[in-house]
């Protein structure tokens, strides 16, 4: 395992935006993998699944689109977020770091912008991937995003103050993606639940949404 990770950091040191997109990549089809079998065991428990499949068969093309987003999209995205990330809050803020405003700052911004997009481009991606129209990517935007998105807001922040106060920032993709083997599994489960009547509760009890209702 030392030696492992060794090689990790020195690919790392060599190849910094490549490594982080291999990784990623690996990482994200590992967390659908895990994703589908906890699916198919919630599935089969309450018995949602016909006998006849009640056998798990990874979806292996799913778990190629997964692992492609991770690649391609977190993987450069991320190492240059969050090497800018700390820049911008070195130079432009003018913040100690290591300071508890300096990762309170990073936090912020991190669940601001970097969140939400990340969310956002997610759901659209995989909608694209799986042959869905403009119509349905919407629909599903709009019944998962908020949902997942106030989820994540009371976990990720929590994830990140330790990331930005203890991870060096060349291996805080890394400690993120880490993270995302569970968040695989949480929005995989999210989309299973459809129009699941937990989501609607949640986005109608939102500031403001309940006068948006009474109004309409």
């Amino acid at each position: 395992m030392l030696k492992l990770w060794k090689w990790y950091q020195n690919c790392l040191a060599l190849h910094p935006v490549k490594t982080q997109m291999i990784s990623s990549g690996v990482i994200w089809g590992s967390g659908d993998i895990a994703a589908q079998s906890i699916t198919r065991y919630t599935a089969k428990k309450y018995h949602q699944i016909k006998e006849e499949e009640k056998e798990l068969k990874i979806d292996w093309k799913r778990v190629t689109t997964t692992s492609f987003f991770g690649f391609a999209i977190v993987g450069p995205v991320g190492h240059f977020w969050y090497k800018g990330l700390d820049q911008f809050i070195r130079s432009r803020i003018a913040l100690r770091p290591n300071s508890s405003r300096f990762v309170g700052a990073k936090v912020a911004l991190d669940g601001i912008i970097f969140g939400p997009l990340d969310l956002l481009l997610f759901f659209t991606y995989m909608g694209f991937a799986t042959g869905k129209s403009v119509p349905q990517i919407k629909e599903d935007v709009k019944r998962d995003f908020l949902p997942a998105l106030i989820v994540e807001g009371g976990i990720w922040p929590v994830v990140q103050v330790a990331n930005f106060r203890f991870v060096p920032v060349r291996y805080q993709l890394l400690y993120v993606n880490i993270f995302c083997l569970l968040d695989s599994c949480f929005l995989s489960w999210l989309e299973q639940q459809e129009d699941a009547p937990w989501k609607q509760w949640l986005v109608s009890h939102l500031p403001g949404q309940e006068k948006k209702d009474q109004g309409g």
